[in-house]
Protein backbone atom coordinates (compact mmCIF):
# COMPACT_ATOMS: atom_id res chain seq x y z
CA UNK A 1 0.00 0.00 0.00
CA UNK A 2 1.44 3.27 -1.01
CA UNK A 3 1.72 5.99 1.68
CA UNK A 4 -1.17 8.40 0.72
CA UNK A 5 -3.67 5.60 0.54
CA UNK A 6 -2.79 4.61 4.28
CA UNK A 7 -3.03 8.18 5.33
CA UNK A 8 -6.69 8.29 3.05
CA UNK A 9 -7.62 5.60 5.16
CA UNK A 10 -6.44 6.44 8.10
CA UNK A 11 -8.60 9.94 7.85
CA UNK A 12 -11.46 8.08 6.88
CA UNK A 13 -11.40 5.86 10.20
CA UNK A 14 -10.58 8.90 11.92
CA UNK A 15 -14.18 10.70 10.74
CA UNK A 16 -15.90 7.18 11.62
CA UNK A 17 -14.74 7.37 15.19
CA UNK A 18 -15.20 10.97 15.63
CA UNK A 19 -19.12 10.92 14.22
CA UNK A 20 -19.70 7.65 16.40
CA UNK A 21 -18.45 9.32 19.22
CA UNK A 22 -20.40 12.45 18.88
CA UNK A 23 -23.67 10.18 18.28
CA UNK A 24 -22.33 8.18 21.27
CA UNK A 25 -22.07 11.36 23.61
CA UNK A 26 -25.32 12.80 22.19
CA UNK A 27 -27.16 9.90 22.88
CA UNK A 28 -25.93 9.31 26.69
CA UNK A 29 -26.86 12.94 26.94
CA UNK A 30 -30.35 12.66 26.02
CA UNK A 31 -30.61 9.36 28.36
CA UNK A 32 -29.60 11.61 30.82
CA UNK A 33 -32.32 14.79 30.45
CA UNK A 34 -35.05 11.78 30.18
CA UNK A 35 -34.20 9.49 33.22
CA UNK A 36 -33.37 13.13 35.25
CA UNK A 37 -36.68 14.50 34.51
CA UNK A 38 -38.75 10.81 34.30
CA UNK A 39 -37.57 9.53 37.90
CA UNK A 40 -38.94 10.80 41.02
CA UNK A 41 -36.53 12.35 43.84
CA UNK A 42 -35.90 9.65 46.19
CA UNK A 43 -35.92 12.46 49.13
CA UNK A 44 -39.42 13.37 48.35
CA UNK A 45 -41.96 12.02 50.49
CA UNK A 46 -44.38 9.76 48.59
CA UNK A 47 -47.48 11.52 47.50
CA UNK A 48 -51.10 9.75 48.46
CA UNK A 49 -52.41 8.83 45.16
CA UNK A 50 -56.62 8.62 44.79
CA UNK A 51 -59.04 8.46 47.34
CA UNK A 52 -58.34 7.80 51.18
CA UNK A 53 -59.65 4.59 51.99
CA UNK A 54 -62.75 4.57 54.69
CA UNK A 55 -62.38 3.71 57.95
CA UNK A 56 -64.95 0.74 57.71
CA UNK A 57 -66.17 -0.84 54.94
CA UNK A 58 -65.75 0.36 51.89
CA UNK A 59 -65.22 -2.52 49.71
CA UNK A 60 -67.19 -4.40 47.51
CA UNK A 61 -70.72 -3.98 47.72
CA UNK A 62 -73.76 -5.68 45.98
CA UNK A 63 -75.46 -3.11 44.55
CA UNK A 64 -78.58 -3.25 42.56
CA UNK A 65 -76.80 -3.37 39.00
CA UNK A 66 -73.81 -6.16 40.30
CA UNK A 67 -76.95 -7.88 41.09
CA UNK A 68 -78.51 -6.98 37.35
CA UNK A 69 -75.26 -8.12 35.80
CA UNK A 70 -75.17 -11.65 38.00
CA UNK A 71 -78.82 -12.11 36.46
CA UNK A 72 -77.23 -11.72 33.11
CA UNK A 73 -74.88 -14.45 33.48
CA UNK A 74 -77.02 -17.09 34.44
CA UNK A 75 -77.12 -19.86 32.07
Amino acid sequence: MSQSHQSKLGLKLGRRQALAGAGAAGALAAAAVVLKTTLPDATAPPQPTGKPKPDEGGGYRVTEHVMRYYQTTKV
